[in-house]
Protein backbone atom coordinates (compact mmCIF):
# COMPACT_ATOMS: atom_id res chain seq x y z
CA UNK A 1 0.00 0.00 0.00
CA UNK A 2 1.19 3.66 -0.44
CA UNK A 3 2.47 6.05 2.53
CA UNK A 4 -0.11 8.36 3.28
CA UNK A 5 2.08 11.17 1.12
CA UNK A 6 1.75 9.66 -2.24
CA UNK A 7 -1.76 8.07 -1.60
CA UNK A 8 -3.04 11.73 -1.12
CA UNK A 9 -1.19 12.73 -4.38
CA UNK A 10 -2.92 9.61 -6.24
CA UNK A 11 -6.42 10.19 -4.57
CA UNK A 12 -6.41 13.51 -6.52
CA UNK A 13 -5.19 12.21 -9.93
CA UNK A 14 -7.98 9.50 -9.21
CA UNK A 15 -10.21 12.41 -8.64
CA UNK A 16 -9.14 14.47 -11.79
CA UNK A 17 -10.23 11.02 -14.05
CA UNK A 18 -13.07 10.69 -12.21
CA UNK A 19 -14.32 14.72 -13.05
CA UNK A 20 -13.47 13.97 -16.86
CA UNK A 21 -15.65 10.87 -16.70
CA UNK A 22 -18.58 13.23 -15.58
CA UNK A 23 -17.79 16.01 -17.45
CA UNK A 24 -17.41 13.79 -20.93
CA UNK A 25 -20.61 11.75 -19.74
CA UNK A 26 -22.95 14.29 -18.12
CA UNK A 27 -22.03 17.73 -20.03
CA UNK A 28 -24.37 19.89 -22.12
CA UNK A 29 -23.52 16.91 -25.17
CA UNK A 30 -25.89 14.92 -23.11
CA UNK A 31 -28.47 17.03 -23.35
CA UNK A 32 -27.96 18.22 -26.86
CA UNK A 33 -27.90 14.01 -27.44
CA UNK A 34 -31.55 13.58 -26.01
CA UNK A 35 -32.73 16.38 -27.37
CA UNK A 36 -31.47 15.31 -30.99
CA UNK A 37 -33.57 12.27 -30.38
CA UNK A 38 -36.49 13.99 -29.74
CA UNK A 39 -36.75 14.84 -26.23
CA UNK A 40 -38.45 17.62 -24.55
CA UNK A 41 -38.89 19.69 -21.18
CA UNK A 42 -40.29 16.47 -19.76
CA UNK A 43 -36.76 13.90 -20.73
CA UNK A 44 -34.29 16.78 -20.02
CA UNK A 45 -36.07 17.46 -16.32
CA UNK A 46 -35.77 13.35 -15.65
CA UNK A 47 -32.44 13.08 -16.81
CA UNK A 48 -30.99 15.78 -15.01
CA UNK A 49 -33.33 14.99 -11.79
CA UNK A 50 -31.73 11.17 -11.69
CA UNK A 51 -28.39 12.43 -10.33
CA UNK A 52 -29.52 13.41 -7.23
CA UNK A 53 -33.23 11.50 -7.00
CA UNK A 54 -31.34 8.51 -6.83
CA UNK A 55 -29.76 9.79 -3.40
CA UNK A 56 -31.58 7.40 -1.49
CA UNK A 57 -29.39 4.55 -2.29
CA UNK A 58 -27.07 5.95 -0.42
CA UNK A 59 -29.12 4.92 3.13
CA UNK A 60 -28.91 1.58 1.53
CA UNK A 61 -25.56 1.89 1.62
CA UNK A 62 -24.93 2.91 5.13
CA UNK A 63 -26.82 -0.08 6.44
CA UNK A 64 -24.56 -2.30 4.28
CA UNK A 65 -21.25 -0.06 5.20
CA UNK A 66 -22.70 -1.44 9.40
CA UNK A 67 -22.42 -5.64 8.18
CA UNK A 68 -18.86 -5.54 6.22
CA UNK A 69 -15.45 -5.45 7.79
CA UNK A 70 -14.09 -3.74 4.65
CA UNK A 71 -15.68 -1.29 1.81
CA UNK A 72 -13.00 -1.44 -0.56
CA UNK A 73 -13.92 -4.75 -2.72
CA UNK A 74 -17.50 -3.72 -2.83
CA UNK A 75 -16.74 -0.44 -3.95
CA UNK A 76 -14.99 -0.75 -6.82
CA UNK A 77 -16.57 -4.10 -8.53
CA UNK A 78 -19.87 -1.78 -8.53
CA UNK A 79 -17.68 1.56 -9.48
CA UNK A 80 -16.68 -0.36 -12.50
CA UNK A 81 -19.99 -1.75 -13.20
CA UNK A 82 -20.91 1.60 -12.56
CA UNK A 83 -18.40 3.72 -15.17
CA UNK A 84 -18.71 1.16 -17.88
CA UNK A 85 -23.07 1.08 -18.26
CA UNK A 86 -23.37 4.01 -20.17
CA UNK A 87 -21.48 3.03 -23.37
CA UNK A 88 -23.22 0.14 -25.10
CA UNK A 89 -26.64 2.56 -24.58
CA UNK A 90 -24.72 5.50 -26.10
CA UNK A 91 -24.00 3.46 -29.19
CA UNK A 92 -27.73 2.37 -29.77
CA UNK A 93 -29.02 5.17 -31.67
CA UNK A 94 -26.16 4.66 -34.35
CA UNK A 95 -25.93 0.86 -34.29
CA UNK A 96 -29.57 0.52 -34.05
CA UNK A 97 -31.99 3.12 -35.49
CA UNK A 98 -34.06 0.70 -36.58
CA UNK A 99 -35.57 0.51 -32.91
CA UNK A 100 -36.77 4.25 -32.87
CA UNK A 101 -35.31 7.42 -31.23
CA UNK A 102 -38.02 7.33 -28.61
CA UNK A 103 -36.77 3.88 -27.38
CA UNK A 104 -33.18 4.84 -27.45
CA UNK A 105 -34.43 8.03 -25.33
CA UNK A 106 -36.16 5.93 -22.37
CA UNK A 107 -33.15 3.43 -22.57
CA UNK A 108 -30.79 5.91 -22.37
CA UNK A 109 -32.31 7.10 -19.06
CA UNK A 110 -32.52 4.17 -17.58
CA UNK A 111 -29.07 3.46 -17.88
CA UNK A 112 -28.55 6.79 -16.49
CA UNK A 113 -30.55 5.82 -13.75
CA UNK A 114 -28.20 2.49 -13.10
CA UNK A 115 -25.24 5.03 -13.50
CA UNK A 116 -26.58 6.73 -10.73
CA UNK A 117 -28.32 4.78 -8.56
CA UNK A 118 -24.72 2.76 -8.43
CA UNK A 119 -22.85 5.82 -8.13
CA UNK A 120 -24.77 7.02 -4.72
CA UNK A 121 -24.63 3.37 -3.07
CA UNK A 122 -21.07 3.73 -3.24
CA UNK A 123 -20.51 7.29 -2.83
CA UNK A 124 -20.72 7.19 1.60
CA UNK A 125 -18.47 3.77 0.92
CA UNK A 126 -15.95 6.13 -0.71
CA UNK A 127 -16.58 9.08 1.76
CA UNK A 128 -16.14 7.39 5.10
CA UNK A 129 -13.24 5.18 3.52
CA UNK A 130 -11.83 8.84 3.38
CA UNK A 131 -13.54 10.18 6.49
CA UNK A 132 -11.64 7.30 8.47
CA UNK A 133 -7.85 7.54 6.38
CA UNK A 134 -6.90 10.91 5.63
CA UNK A 135 -6.21 13.44 9.07
CA UNK A 136 -9.06 15.77 9.99
CA UNK A 137 -6.70 18.66 11.01
CA UNK A 138 -6.46 20.55 7.49
CA UNK A 139 -9.07 18.69 5.96
CA UNK A 140 -11.00 20.92 4.60
CA UNK A 141 -7.40 22.62 2.78
CA UNK A 142 -6.73 19.03 0.98
CA UNK A 143 -10.09 18.99 0.17
CA UNK A 144 -9.74 22.56 -1.45
CA UNK A 145 -6.52 21.49 -2.77
CA UNK A 146 -8.22 18.36 -4.72
CA UNK A 147 -11.00 20.39 -5.82
CA UNK A 148 -9.13 22.82 -7.64
CA UNK A 149 -7.29 20.28 -9.45
CA UNK A 150 -10.76 18.79 -10.25
CA UNK A 151 -11.86 21.96 -11.63
CA UNK A 152 -9.10 22.54 -13.94
CA UNK A 153 -10.07 18.71 -14.92
CA UNK A 154 -13.40 19.46 -16.04
CA UNK A 155 -12.45 22.45 -17.69
CA UNK A 156 -9.67 21.06 -19.89
CA UNK A 157 -12.02 17.85 -20.31
CA UNK A 158 -14.88 19.81 -21.41
CA UNK A 159 -13.27 21.78 -23.67
CA UNK A 160 -11.89 18.78 -25.35
CA UNK A 161 -15.23 17.46 -25.60
CA UNK A 162 -15.88 20.76 -27.24
CA UNK A 163 -13.70 20.90 -29.56
CA UNK A 164 -14.01 17.07 -31.07
CA UNK A 165 -18.08 17.62 -31.48
CA UNK A 166 -17.32 21.19 -33.20
CA UNK A 167 -14.35 20.39 -35.61
CA UNK A 168 -15.40 17.01 -36.49
CA UNK A 169 -17.78 16.21 -38.85
CA UNK A 170 -19.64 13.70 -36.45
CA UNK A 171 -23.33 14.09 -35.50
CA UNK A 172 -24.12 14.56 -32.07
CA UNK A 173 -25.20 10.85 -32.32
CA UNK A 174 -21.78 10.03 -33.17
CA UNK A 175 -19.95 12.09 -31.47
CA UNK A 176 -21.81 11.71 -27.35
CA UNK A 177 -20.68 7.94 -27.76
CA UNK A 178 -17.61 8.56 -28.70
CA UNK A 179 -17.20 11.43 -25.67
CA UNK A 180 -18.91 8.47 -23.69
CA UNK A 181 -16.04 5.79 -24.34
CA UNK A 182 -12.94 7.81 -24.13
CA UNK A 183 -14.86 8.92 -20.84
CA UNK A 184 -15.66 5.28 -19.65
CA UNK A 185 -11.86 4.66 -20.08
CA UNK A 186 -10.44 7.22 -17.51
CA UNK A 187 -13.43 6.71 -14.95
CA UNK A 188 -12.32 3.00 -14.96
CA UNK A 189 -8.46 4.29 -14.42
CA UNK A 190 -10.07 6.40 -12.12
CA UNK A 191 -11.14 3.23 -9.59
CA UNK A 192 -8.00 1.26 -9.88
CA UNK A 193 -5.75 3.52 -8.68
CA UNK A 194 -7.69 3.24 -5.54
CA UNK A 195 -6.35 -0.57 -5.09
CA UNK A 196 -3.13 0.72 -3.62
CA UNK A 197 -5.25 3.44 -0.95
CA UNK A 198 -4.70 1.96 2.53
CA UNK A 199 -8.42 0.99 4.10
CA UNK A 200 -8.82 1.25 7.94
CA UNK A 201 -11.70 -1.33 8.80
CA UNK A 202 -14.92 -0.17 9.40
CA UNK A 203 -16.30 0.56 12.64
CA UNK A 204 -19.52 -0.52 13.26
CA UNK A 205 -22.08 0.23 15.83
CA UNK A 206 -22.02 -2.84 18.86
CA UNK A 207 -25.75 -3.93 17.78
CA UNK A 208 -26.53 -1.90 14.86
CA UNK A 209 -30.29 -2.23 15.13
CA UNK A 210 -31.88 -1.06 11.49
CA UNK A 211 -33.51 2.07 13.59
CA UNK A 212 -30.83 2.72 15.33
CA UNK A 213 -28.83 3.10 12.06
CA UNK A 214 -31.07 5.01 10.45
CA UNK A 215 -32.34 7.76 12.42
CA UNK A 216 -29.26 8.24 14.53
CA UNK A 217 -28.52 11.50 12.04
CA UNK A 218 -31.79 12.66 12.82
CA UNK A 219 -31.60 12.65 16.53
CA UNK A 220 -28.37 14.39 16.56
CA UNK A 221 -28.62 18.36 16.37
CA UNK A 222 -25.82 19.42 14.21
CA UNK A 223 -26.75 17.27 11.67
CA UNK A 224 -30.46 17.96 11.95
CA UNK A 225 -30.62 21.96 11.04
CA UNK A 226 -27.49 20.29 8.17
CA UNK A 227 -30.45 17.89 6.54
CA UNK A 228 -33.18 20.40 6.75
CA UNK A 229 -31.16 23.34 4.88
CA UNK A 230 -29.51 20.74 2.60
CA UNK A 231 -33.34 19.43 1.78
CA UNK A 232 -34.89 23.32 1.14
CA UNK A 233 -31.32 24.75 -0.85
CA UNK A 234 -31.62 21.25 -3.01
CA UNK A 235 -35.32 22.22 -3.86
CA UNK A 236 -34.58 26.07 -4.87
CA UNK A 237 -31.51 24.83 -7.18
CA UNK A 238 -33.47 21.83 -8.74
CA UNK A 239 -36.48 24.28 -10.15
CA UNK A 240 -34.34 25.76 -11.89
CA UNK A 241 -30.70 23.99 -12.42
CA UNK A 242 -31.27 21.62 -14.37
CA UNK A 243 -32.89 23.45 -16.65
CA UNK A 244 -30.35 26.24 -17.84
CA UNK A 245 -28.41 24.08 -20.66
CA UNK A 246 -31.80 23.78 -22.55
CA UNK A 247 -32.39 27.07 -21.66
CA UNK A 248 -28.94 28.49 -23.58
CA UNK A 249 -29.28 25.53 -26.49
CA UNK A 250 -33.02 26.38 -27.28
CA UNK A 251 -34.18 29.48 -25.97
CA UNK A 252 -31.12 32.16 -26.52
CA UNK A 253 -29.86 29.93 -29.58
CA UNK A 254 -26.04 29.31 -28.73
CA UNK A 255 -24.28 26.46 -30.06
CA UNK A 256 -23.00 23.58 -28.06
CA UNK A 257 -20.00 24.40 -28.82
CA UNK A 258 -20.44 27.93 -26.99
CA UNK A 259 -22.47 26.29 -24.01
CA UNK A 260 -19.62 23.82 -23.14
CA UNK A 261 -17.36 26.50 -23.69
CA UNK A 262 -19.07 28.29 -21.29
CA UNK A 263 -19.37 25.82 -18.73
CA UNK A 264 -15.68 25.30 -19.46
CA UNK A 265 -15.10 28.98 -18.14
CA UNK A 266 -17.18 28.28 -15.00
CA UNK A 267 -14.74 26.00 -13.80
CA UNK A 268 -11.48 27.68 -14.42
CA UNK A 269 -13.41 30.12 -11.80
CA UNK A 270 -13.61 27.29 -9.30
CA UNK A 271 -10.29 26.29 -9.74
CA UNK A 272 -8.89 29.74 -9.25
CA UNK A 273 -10.24 29.63 -5.40
CA UNK A 274 -10.93 26.22 -4.75
CA UNK A 275 -7.88 25.82 -2.07
CA UNK A 276 -8.26 29.88 -0.86
CA UNK A 277 -11.63 28.53 -0.28
CA UNK A 278 -10.65 25.21 1.36
CA UNK A 279 -8.18 27.07 3.44
CA UNK A 280 -11.07 29.22 5.04
CA UNK A 281 -12.80 26.47 6.04
CA UNK A 282 -10.02 25.52 7.68
CA UNK A 283 -9.98 28.47 9.97
CA UNK A 284 -13.38 29.47 10.10
CA UNK A 285 -15.41 26.77 10.32
CA UNK A 286 -18.01 24.72 7.34
CA UNK A 287 -21.08 26.85 8.58
CA UNK A 288 -19.93 30.58 7.73
CA UNK A 289 -18.48 29.25 4.57
CA UNK A 290 -21.73 27.70 3.48
CA UNK A 291 -23.19 31.09 4.86
CA UNK A 292 -20.96 33.29 2.18
CA UNK A 293 -21.52 30.88 -0.58
CA UNK A 294 -25.57 30.63 -0.52
CA UNK A 295 -25.77 34.15 0.32
CA UNK A 296 -24.18 34.62 -3.55
CA UNK A 297 -25.70 32.40 -5.34
CA UNK A 298 -28.51 33.94 -6.65
CA UNK A 299 -26.05 35.82 -9.07
CA UNK A 300 -26.88 33.56 -11.67
CA UNK A 301 -30.09 33.19 -11.64
CA UNK A 302 -30.35 37.11 -11.64
CA UNK A 303 -27.60 37.08 -14.51
CA UNK A 304 -29.82 34.48 -16.56
CA UNK A 305 -33.23 36.49 -16.40
CA UNK A 306 -31.51 39.76 -17.76
CA UNK A 307 -28.91 38.17 -20.28
CA UNK A 308 -30.53 39.08 -24.11
CA UNK A 309 -31.93 37.07 -26.55
CA UNK A 310 -28.83 37.46 -28.38
CA UNK A 311 -25.95 34.28 -28.21
CA UNK A 312 -23.39 36.10 -28.18
CA UNK A 313 -23.99 38.99 -25.83
CA UNK A 314 -25.15 36.16 -23.75
CA UNK A 315 -22.42 34.10 -23.66
CA UNK A 316 -20.05 37.09 -22.85
CA UNK A 317 -21.78 38.41 -20.24
CA UNK A 318 -22.68 34.42 -19.12
CA UNK A 319 -19.00 34.34 -18.44
CA UNK A 320 -18.12 36.13 -15.22
CA UNK A 321 -21.38 35.18 -14.02
CA UNK A 322 -20.77 31.35 -14.61
CA UNK A 323 -17.20 31.70 -13.63
CA UNK A 324 -18.25 33.21 -9.85
CA UNK A 325 -20.92 31.08 -9.61
CA UNK A 326 -18.64 28.33 -9.97
CA UNK A 327 -16.28 29.77 -7.31
CA UNK A 328 -19.65 29.47 -4.86
CA UNK A 329 -20.33 25.79 -5.68
CA UNK A 330 -16.88 24.62 -5.09
CA UNK A 331 -17.01 26.52 -1.69
CA UNK A 332 -20.07 24.75 -0.93
CA UNK A 333 -18.40 21.44 -1.94
CA UNK A 334 -15.92 21.87 0.32
CA UNK A 335 -18.07 23.32 3.13
CA UNK A 336 -20.33 20.48 2.92
CA UNK A 337 -17.76 17.50 2.44
CA UNK A 338 -15.98 19.13 5.64
CA UNK A 339 -19.00 18.97 8.00
CA UNK A 340 -20.19 15.76 6.88
CA UNK A 341 -16.50 14.06 7.67
CA UNK A 342 -15.73 16.57 10.32
CA UNK A 343 -18.96 16.04 12.32
CA UNK A 344 -19.87 12.47 11.82
CA UNK A 345 -18.98 9.95 14.38
CA UNK A 346 -16.29 7.41 13.62
CA UNK A 347 -19.41 4.49 14.41
CA UNK A 348 -22.34 4.28 11.58
CA UNK A 349 -20.51 7.46 9.98
CA UNK A 350 -21.67 5.94 6.44
CA UNK A 351 -25.12 6.69 7.33
CA UNK A 352 -24.57 10.19 8.65
CA UNK A 353 -22.80 11.19 5.33
CA UNK A 354 -25.74 9.20 3.45
CA UNK A 355 -28.55 10.83 5.48
CA UNK A 356 -26.49 14.95 4.51
CA UNK A 357 -27.23 14.27 1.18
CA UNK A 358 -29.62 11.32 0.14
CA UNK A 359 -32.66 13.13 1.93
CA UNK A 360 -31.57 16.83 0.20
CA UNK A 361 -31.53 14.90 -3.31
CA UNK A 362 -34.71 13.13 -2.93
CA UNK A 363 -36.75 16.40 -2.79
CA UNK A 364 -34.25 18.03 -5.56
CA UNK A 365 -35.27 14.86 -7.95
CA UNK A 366 -38.65 15.18 -7.11
CA UNK A 367 -38.75 19.32 -8.07
CA UNK A 368 -36.54 18.52 -11.12
CA UNK A 369 -39.30 15.97 -12.68
CA UNK A 370 -42.40 18.04 -11.28
CA UNK A 371 -40.33 20.97 -12.71
CA UNK A 372 -39.76 19.35 -16.11
CA UNK A 373 -43.51 18.48 -16.22
CA UNK A 374 -44.43 21.70 -15.96
CA UNK A 375 -42.07 23.23 -19.05
CA UNK A 376 -43.19 20.91 -21.09
CA UNK A 377 -46.76 21.66 -20.51
CA UNK A 378 -45.97 25.24 -20.98
CA UNK A 379 -43.71 24.71 -24.06
CA UNK A 380 -44.54 27.97 -26.37
CA UNK A 381 -45.86 30.14 -23.54
CA UNK A 382 -44.50 33.37 -22.85
CA UNK A 383 -45.57 36.92 -22.14
CA UNK A 384 -44.34 40.52 -21.91
CA UNK A 385 -43.44 41.83 -18.81
CA UNK A 386 -40.88 44.87 -18.11
CA UNK A 387 -40.73 45.41 -21.84
CA UNK A 388 -39.25 42.01 -22.47
CA UNK A 389 -40.44 38.49 -23.50
CA UNK A 390 -41.01 35.87 -19.90
CA UNK A 391 -40.91 32.65 -20.76
CA UNK A 392 -41.16 29.15 -18.38
CA UNK A 393 -38.20 29.22 -18.01
CA UNK A 394 -37.66 33.15 -16.59
CA UNK A 395 -40.74 31.94 -14.27
CA UNK A 396 -38.74 29.00 -12.85
CA UNK A 397 -35.41 31.11 -12.50
CA UNK A 398 -37.51 34.04 -10.62
CA UNK A 399 -38.86 31.32 -8.19
CA UNK A 400 -35.33 29.90 -7.86
CA UNK A 401 -33.91 33.29 -6.99
CA UNK A 402 -36.90 33.71 -4.67
CA UNK A 403 -35.99 30.37 -2.88
CA UNK A 404 -32.46 30.68 -2.98
CA UNK A 405 -32.85 34.26 -1.03
CA UNK A 406 -34.68 32.46 1.78
CA UNK A 407 -32.02 29.54 1.92
CA UNK A 408 -29.30 32.19 3.24
CA UNK A 409 -31.74 32.58 5.97
CA UNK A 410 -31.97 28.72 6.87
CA UNK A 411 -28.28 27.90 6.22
CA UNK A 412 -27.47 30.10 9.59
CA UNK A 413 -29.44 28.02 11.12
CA UNK A 414 -26.95 25.09 11.21
CA UNK A 415 -25.16 24.33 14.15
CA UNK A 416 -21.48 23.63 14.61
CA UNK A 417 -20.03 24.61 17.88
CA UNK A 418 -16.55 24.96 16.60
CA UNK A 419 -17.13 27.33 13.67
CA UNK A 420 -16.59 31.17 13.89
CA UNK A 421 -18.90 33.58 13.29
CA UNK A 422 -20.16 34.59 9.85
CA UNK A 423 -19.25 38.44 10.31
CA UNK A 424 -15.56 37.41 10.91
CA UNK A 425 -15.12 35.77 7.80
CA UNK A 426 -17.01 39.07 5.82
CA UNK A 427 -14.32 41.18 7.97
CA UNK A 428 -11.36 38.93 6.61
CA UNK A 429 -12.69 39.33 2.87
CA UNK A 430 -13.59 43.11 3.24
CA UNK A 431 -12.41 44.12 6.02
CA UNK A 432 -14.40 46.82 8.79
CA UNK A 433 -14.37 50.25 6.86
CA UNK A 434 -16.38 51.41 4.38
CA UNK A 435 -13.37 52.59 2.25
CA UNK A 436 -12.43 48.98 2.17
CA UNK A 437 -15.97 47.68 1.40
CA UNK A 438 -15.93 49.93 -1.72
CA UNK A 439 -12.55 48.33 -2.93
CA UNK A 440 -13.79 44.74 -2.47
CA UNK A 441 -12.49 43.52 -5.92
CA UNK A 442 -9.40 43.99 -5.32
CA UNK A 443 -9.16 43.64 -1.23
CA UNK A 444 -10.03 39.56 -3.00
CA UNK A 445 -8.06 39.84 -5.71
CA UNK A 446 -4.85 40.47 -3.17
CA UNK A 447 -5.93 37.78 -0.76
CA UNK A 448 -5.87 35.18 -3.33
CA UNK A 449 -3.49 35.81 -5.81
CA UNK A 450 -1.19 38.07 -3.59
CA UNK A 451 0.51 38.35 -0.14
CA UNK A 452 -1.57 37.18 2.67
CA UNK A 453 -2.96 38.72 5.55
CA UNK A 454 -1.80 38.51 8.69
CA UNK A 455 -4.79 36.37 9.03
CA UNK A 456 -4.05 34.04 6.24
CA UNK A 457 0.03 33.89 7.55
CA UNK A 458 -1.22 32.44 10.12
CA UNK A 459 -3.11 29.65 8.82
CA UNK A 460 0.07 29.05 6.03
CA UNK A 461 1.84 28.85 9.39
CA UNK A 462 -0.49 26.50 10.60
CA UNK A 463 -0.62 24.62 7.15
CA UNK A 464 3.27 23.81 6.98
CA UNK A 465 3.91 23.00 10.47
CA UNK A 466 1.21 20.12 10.08
CA UNK A 467 2.57 19.28 6.60
CA UNK A 468 6.01 18.59 7.69
CA UNK A 469 4.76 15.85 10.37
CA UNK A 470 2.29 14.74 8.28
CA UNK A 471 4.46 13.54 5.12
CA UNK A 472 6.53 11.32 6.99
CA UNK A 473 5.61 7.86 5.65
CA UNK A 474 3.25 6.17 7.42
CA UNK A 475 3.25 1.81 8.04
Amino acid sequence: MWPLRIAKRNIIIAGCLGMAYTQLTFSAASIDFVRRLGGTGLHIGILNALPVALLGFQFMAAVAANHLSYRRGLWISLSLLQRAIIVPVACGPYLWPELGDQFWIWMFLGSVAINQGLLHFCTPLWLSWMGDYLPHGDLNTYWGHRQRWLQWSAAVSLLGGAILISQSEFDIRIGYPILACIAAVLGILDILIFIKVEEPPVTKIPQPSLQTVLFAPFRHRGFRSFIGFMCFFHCAAMIAAPFITLYLLDYIGMSLFAVLSLWTWSWVGGALTSRWLGRLGDHFGNRPLLVVCVFFKSLNMIGLLSVPRDPTIAFYVLVPIFMVDAALNSGFAIATNGFLLKNSPVENRTMFIASGTAMAGMVGGATAIVAGAILAAMDGWSTNMLGGEFSGYHLFFAVSLGMRLIATRIVSRIHEPSSHDTIQVVTYLVGITPIRMMRYPVGLYRSVFTQPTATQSTIDRTESSKNQNRDEPET
